[in-house]
């Protein structure tokens, strides 16, 4: 062996972990929606969530996935505790499915030219062809990630390739002999082998796909390697626990301890056992016979399966384990009522960017609410003053700010793992939903300002005034509640009745500074009143304006053709070339402007 050998088999590895990287990326890019779904719903028995963490944790191609986003679902409150429980349980046996597809290195093809398809020798190029084909010639929606994941499954075989060609140099030299002669002696060490390597891969599967590569060696036995694969499960749920325990709530963070303390007791289960069989002689057969990559994957299969059986029934108190170890947060008088919604916003989720995008959502909406309702409470103390509200209204506008900080610095973060323009779409989206949310709260906190101005200096608008506030109060909560539902349900038809009800906005606005002009001349207003009247006319328009660009971004997302021409798409209309909004804004404009005159 020389440098150029060893080069090659870390260059190997290095294909090898890579391709499983992106593979396993565009699984949980493509299936991340589906995936989230699932773990909300489908945890209402054990069975079900042992079934459920297998099926996803094999699509994904990663237990370590699987696992911290269900601690990231139990800590934002979607799944409980007990939920989770069965998905750990199944996630640690679907990881042994990347095994089983390595396998195909034992294949066989010796005169059956169809099984030479299903060689890793064939698969990997054809993968790779198939994979750019897709990726460079199909241009539809999906077609990158279908094409990323094929390309990653060839790439994956590839430098599984590389690896066992150099594997066959190291044969010839003896060191692998030497490396793994005295490991069925000594399953200590093998253990913290398997562990250790483990660990720093972070990965099971990877960590088991490389025993199968050095198993092409023909110098490996069950009774060097069990051990090694027992000490995997441990250093592969350690990096789970310390992801689940980053910036998580205790429950989260159980979950983490619940999958350690589980691979501990596999691991001690099986060392056991295979202890007391092999002394027992019945293992006498299998123990220094020649194990190849199809053994590995089967070994691996039948002690998660077994072990999956016998601990299950044990998952309960795992369970109240994890209570002692994890103890709960003291309660504090000054929790928030929406702090649960900035708890969602858990870094574990940020790698899989739909599932983060999800709990973005969530808040944004719940933003979107609060600023709606201060608007509304804003008008009520225009007529009537009221301390409470006014500190209510403080109150939520703190929480909005807030919310804004939270959510514009994890959409940061969420956009280092963005790939997919659809996501982009998306982040684009949210980036400008939180300043626009954020600027509806201010506008209620400045009308509320105008309510408590008037009341310090104890006067306030005339009759006809707040009988032409009322009007403009109705129309504007008519746009902010199409506002609302353009953003919750991408509604596009509530998103299109936005902009002519902003039309008639401005001509109210317009309408109501030249009633309020004659009434000062009259002296029917003071100058006070009439400077807080103009400034509560700037905030409506403003209010409209940000539901303008709620509702045209919408419309926008939805509308590949006009998402690059929103001015002109918005000019257009104001333009009056299109006849529906024609026919919508006289509508609106002649119903409000007759409330205004009953008004007057």
């Amino acid at each position: 062996m020389n440098i150029y050998n060893l080069i090659t088999l870390l260059g190997g590895l290095a294909m090898f972990l890579y391709g499983m990287r992106i593979m396993g990326d565009g699984l949980k890019e493509g299936s991340s929606g589906t995936l989230k779904n699932a773990l909300e719903k489908l945890t209402n028995t054990p069975v079900k969530a042992f079934l459920l963490g297998l099926v996803l944790t094999a699509l994904i191609q990663s237990s370590t996935a699987t696992i911290v986003i269900t601690s990231g679902l139990v800590g934002a409150g979607i799944i409980s505790l007990r939920q989770s429980l069965g998905i750990i349980v199944g996630a640690n046996v679907g990881t042994t499915v990347t095994g089983q597809i390595i396998r195909l290195l034992d294949l066989d093809s010796s005169g059956t030219s169809f099984l030479q398809f299903f060689k890793p020798s064939t698969l990997a190029p054809l993968a790779l062809i198939i994979g750019i084909i897709i990726i460079m010639g199909w241009k539809s929606k999906g077609s990158g990630k279908l094409g990323q994941i094929i390309i990653g499954f060839g790439i994956l075989f590839s430098g599984l390739l590389n690896m066992t060609d150099a594997v066959s140099t190291l044969t010839e030299s003896g060191i692998i002999e030497q490396l793994f002669s005295n490991l069925g002696k000594n399953p200590i060490l093998g253990y913290l082998i398997g562990a250790g390597v483990a660990f720093v891969l972070q990965s099971s599967s990877a960590t088991i796909g490389i025993l199968q590569a050095f198993s092409t060696s023909g110098q490996l036995t069950f009774g060097a390697i069990y051990a090694v694969l027992v000490g995997i499960y441990l250093g592969d749920c350690v990096t789970t626990a310390i992801v689940c325990n980053i910036g998580a709530k205790p429950d989260a963070k159980r979950v983490g301890i619940v999958n350690i303390v589980f691979n501990l007791s596999k691991s001690a289960l099986i060392l056991i056992a295979v202890a007391i069989v092999h002394n027992m002689g019945l293992l006498d057969g299998l123990w220094n016979r020649t194990i190849y990559s199809g053994g590995i994957a089967n070994t691996n299969t039948i002690f998660n399966l077994a072990c999956a059986l016998l601990l299950f029934p044990l998952l309960g108190l795992f369970e109240k384990l994890s209570y002692k170890l994890v103890r709960d947060e003291e309660e504090t008088e000054n929790i928030g009522k929406y702090d649960a919604l900035l708890d969602a916003l858990n870094p574990v989720f940020i790698s899989t960017p739909a599932l983060a995008f999800g709990r973005c959502y969530e808040a944004l909406l719940q933003m979107y609410r609060m600023a709606k309702n201060n608007i509304s409470r804003s008008f009520d103390v225009l007529a009537n003053y009221d301390e409470d509200i006014i500190a209510q209204i403080a109150e939520d506008e703190d929480y909005i700010d807030t919310m804004a900080d939270r959510i514009s610095n994890y959409l940061v973060q969420i956009s280092a793992h963005i790939t997919a323009p659809t996501h982009l779409e998306i982040l684009n989206h949210y980036h400008s939903a939180v300043t626009e949310f954020e600027r509806l709260s201010d506008h209620a906190m400045n009308i509320a300002e105008i309510a408590t101005a008037l009341h310090n200096n104890e006067t306030n608008f005339s009759k006809t005034a707040l009988s032409e506030v009322a009007v403009l109060r109705e129309l504007i909560e008519s746009i902010m509640e199409f506002g609302n539902k353009a953003f919750k349900k991408r509604d596009v038809v509530a998103a299109r009745h936005i902009e002519p009800l902003e039309e008639v906005v401005d001509d109210m606005v317009n309408a109501l500074k030249s009633n309020h002009l004659e009434r000062l001349r009259t002296g029917e207003c003071s100058v006070l009143v009439g400077t807080e009247f103009l400034n509560l006319l700037s905030e409506v328009e403003r209010i409209s304006d940000v539901c303008s660009n709620v509702g045209v971004a919408t419309i926008a997302r939805a509308t590949p053709e006009i998402k690059h021409q929103v001015h002109d798409y918005v000019s257009t209309l104001h333009a009056g070339r299109d006849e529906e909004f024609n026919k919508e804004y006289q509508e609106a404009h002649n119903r409000y402007f007759s409330l205004l005159e009953i008004a007057e």
